[in-house]
């Protein structure tokens, strides 16, 4: 069950690295994203899909671009990030609730 919320983690965090990429170095396109990240093609293109589905980066001819909606989302992923930090924090098994092995 932890493997899968590692594995998501990992996912996010591979977006989140393309998105700045996109945002700081736009027009990008995928060889040079492939060549500043070390990633394969495949998962940039898949990276740029669902950062394309979320509206805040799309194609151009010369690459990916950010939207007007980037800038919205930057402002508020740190808080969206804290709260799934709180709830994740809040799943934690204290020492007087551990299962006790018969």
């Amino acid at each position: 069950m932890i493997d899968r919320l590692e594995k998501e983690v990992d996912v996010l965090n591979r977006h989140l690295e393309v998105f700045v990429l996109v945002w700081q170095a736009e027009p990008i396109g995928i060889v040079k994203l492939s060549n500043r990240t070390g990633l394969p093609h495949h998962k940039i293109r898949y990276s740029l899909r669902v950062l394309e589905e979320e509206d805040i980066i799309e194609p151009c001819p010369t690459g990916a671009m950010t939207t007007d909606h980037a800038q919205q989302f930057v402002e508020t992923l740190n808080n969206e990030l804290t709260a799934v930090i709180d709830t994740l924090g809040g799943l934690k098994i204290s020492e007087s609730e551990e299962i006790q092995s018969a």
